[in-house]
């Protein structure tokens, strides 16, 4: 999953020790990511595609900091998350801004990891800036990894809200892909949905299925296969396969009209030939959606098929 690599050590341990988070801030070793509202500066050179890491004393000033964690050879990695939600001018070079939707598959782990780490602590501090027990300002602790309030003292914790995304497929083998109301047309995807309160990752699967297509899956048909980190702004996906229950219409297609504006079951050479004559848009590349159906379909899809 492009989303779920990494090759940093969060090294949690230190996010107290501030003594030590002083001195790895000015050691000429560590490295700093700016990052505002998702973007960040990157670079395409010969190897590919990277972050601009600047060295401490390059830092932007006046952002919050971060620390991400440290690689296998000792170096610091921090973020400074910029206030204002604009990165510093342009960088020297050939630097531009992206984020993780752009070029989230073509970084290597390592970059891709720390992006992931630092837009999802951004987005969640840019969004918990009050205590939600007495509506003070909170202040960022443990090397950002907490939010205190400033008058009750609570601690907030980053959210993470867990949310499904299924591969359905039917007697026939057959793929259950649907087209939410805003994409082009043609755009189709596996279902997805968020955990309710009190529901299992398998009850999910089942009850967003039924909502959004009308389609019935046995819970106990359900099975995990991979989960992906998915920061916007705070969204863990989990991936599964599922078998649609044939008995009494259960694989008849009802859809709700809000999730989804249409959804219909594809074959294998059905889905190809929409892909090849352009009339059908599986999944990015960036998301687990794609590994999905890559999963079902029995290989890679085609390149050129893509958002």
């Amino acid at each position: 999953m492009a989303l779920s690599r990494a090759g940093v050590d969060r090294a949690a341990e230190h996010r107290q020790d501030e003594p030590w988070l002083a001195a790895a801030w000015s050691h000429p070793d560590t490295r700093v990511l700016a990052v505002a509202e998702g973007q960040a500066f990157v670079m395409d050179t010969e190897q590919g595609t990277e972050l601009v890491l600047l060295p401490s004393f390059e830092a932007p000033e006046g952002g919050e900091r971060y620390f991400l964690g440290v690689d296998e050879d000792g170096a610091a990695y921090f973020a400074v998350a910029l206030t204002g939600g604009t990165l510093p001018g342009r960088l020297d070079g050939d630097a531009r801004t992206a984020g993780l939707r752009e070029v989230g598959a073509l970084l290597a782990a390592r970059d891709a990891g720390l992006l992931v780490h630092a837009v999802a602590l951004e987005n969640w501090h840019r969004s918990h800036r009050f205590c939600s027990r007495c509506g003070h300002p909170t202040v960022p602790a443990l090397a950002g990894h907490v939010r205190r309030c400033t008058s009750c003292a609570h601690e907030h914790y980053p959210r993470t809200d867990p949310a499904v995304i299924m591969m359905i497929t039917d007697g026939q083998d057959r793929a259950l892909l649907g087209r939410q109301a805003l994409w082009p047309e043609g755009r189709y995807s596996t279902l997805a949905g968020f955990v309710e309160p009190g529901e299992s990752l398998e009850q999910a699967v089942a009850r967003e299925v039924a909502e959004e297509a009308g389609v019935r899956v046995d819970p106990g048909s359900v099975s995990y296969v991979a989960s992906q980190p998915w920061p916007f702004p705070s969204s863990l996906m989990l991936g599964f396969l599922g078998r649609a229950d044939a008995s009494d219409g259960g694989t008849d297609i009802t859809v709700d009209g809000e999730e989804l504006s249409e959804a219909r079951w594809f074959s294998r050479e059905e889905l190809r030939a929409g892909m090849e004559d352009g009339t059908v848009l599986p999944p990015s590349g960036i998301s687990i959606a794609r590994r999905l159906v890559e999963l079902w379909y029995g290989g890679p899809l085609p390149e050129s098929a893509r958002w």
